[in-house]
C-alpha cells in the first residue's frame, strides 16, 4: 500500500515537472503590442504550429534526440521516487521509535538488560540495531560496549547512504544527458550548414533551440535532485548522531562497571 502512495505521489509531481515547461512555452505565444496597441507577435498556435511547441521540440529532435528526452522524463521520474522514498524512510518515528525508548529507558532504570534486549527485537529499526549491538557486548566491558555502538552507528549511516546515493546519481546523469542532446543538436545544426542549409535562418534556431531544451531539461532534474540528496543526507547524519548519543546515555550507568574475570583467568 506505501508502494502504491509513493509511486502515484512520484507521477503527480512527474505531470506536474512536464506541465511546467508546456506552459512556459506557452507563456512564449502570448500577443505583444507596439506603443500604437498593434499586435506585433503570434499567439500561442501559431509558435506551436511553427515548431516551437514542447511535442515538437521533443519529437522533432531526430531518433537519438527522443531517446534523449525519454531518458531525462525516465531519469527525472526515478529522481522522484528515491527522493520520495528515502523522505518517508528518513523520519525520527521510524529510525528511533518512541516506544521503543520508552521500554528500553524502563527497563534500563530497573537494570533489567534482558528485557530491554527484548524490547529492541520486538521493534526492529536503526536505534534497535544498535542498541542491540551494545546489548550483546555488555559483559565485555563500556569501552568495547562504545566500540560496538560506533560500529554499528557507522553500518546504519552507511545503509542510508546506499539509499540516497540513487538520488545522487539521478542528479548527475540529468546535466550528462542534456549536455549529450545539446552536442547532438550542435552535429545537426553543423550538418545543415554544410549542406547549404545556411539561408534558413528559422531551421537553424529551432535546431539550436532544441539543442538548448535539453541542457535546460537535465538542469531541471539536476539542481532539484541535488538538493533533495544533500538535505536528506545531512538529516540522516543528524539522526544517527543523535540515536548513538541516546544510546550511550542508556549505558552511562554501565561505565563504572568491572568485568568479572573468566572462570581460570586467574593464576
Amino acid at each position: 500500500m506505501k508502494k502504491i502512495k509513493k509511486s502515484l505521489l512520484a507521477l503527480a509531481i512527474l505531470v506536474g515537472t512536464c506541465a511546467a515547461p508546456v506552459a512556459a512555452l506557452n507563456s512564449l505565444g502570448q500577443d505583444i503590442t507596439d506603443d500604437s496597441g498593434n499586435v506585433v507577435s503570434s499567439d500561442a498556435k501559431k509558435t506551436e504550429s511553427s515548431g516551437g511547441g514542447f511535442y515538437d521540440i521533443v519529437f522533432g529532435s531526430g531518433t537519438v534526440g527522443m531517446l534523449l528526452w525519454f531518458a531525462l522524463f525516465g531519469d527525472g521520474m526515478l529522481a522522484i521516487y528515491f527522493s520520495v522514498d528515502c523522505s518517508i524512510m528518513i523520519k525520527p518515528e521510524r529510525l528511533m521509535p518512541a516506544r521503543l525508548i520508552d521500554k528500553v529507558k524502563e527497563a534500563m532504570d530497573q537494570g533489567d538488560i534482558v528485557a530491554a534486549m527484548e524490547a529492541c527485537q520486538n521493534t526492529p529499526s536503526c536505534m534497535s540495531n544498535i542498541l542491540l549491538a551494545a546489548f550483546q557486548h555488555v559483559e565485555e566491558g563500556f569501552d568495547v560496549i562504545q566500540e560496538a555502538v560506533n560500529a554499528a552507528s557507522d553500518l546504519e549511516q552507511e545503509k542510508m547512504n546506499q539509499r540516497l546515493n540513487w538520488i545522487s546519481v539521478c542528479g548527475n546523469l540529468g546535466p550528462s544527458l542534456g549536455l549529450l542532446g545539446t552536442v547532438q543538436g550542435m552535429i545537426l545544426t553543423f550538418q545543415a550548414l554544410a549542406s547549404g542549409g545556411a539561408g534558413d535562418a528559422s531551421a537553424l534556431a529551432s535546431s539550436i533551440g532544441q539543442a538548448l531544451w535539453t541542457t535546460a531539461g537535465g538542469l531541471i532534474v539536476s539542481i532539484p535532485s541535488i538538493t533533495a540528496f544533500y538535505s536528506l543526507r545531512n538529516k540522516a547524519n543528524r539522526l544517527v548522531l543523535r540515536m548513538t548519543a541516546t544510546t550511550m546515555e542508556f549505558l552511562n550507568g554501565l561505565r563504572n562497571v568491572e568485568v568479572a574475570p573468566e572462570d581460570g583467568a586467574q593464576t
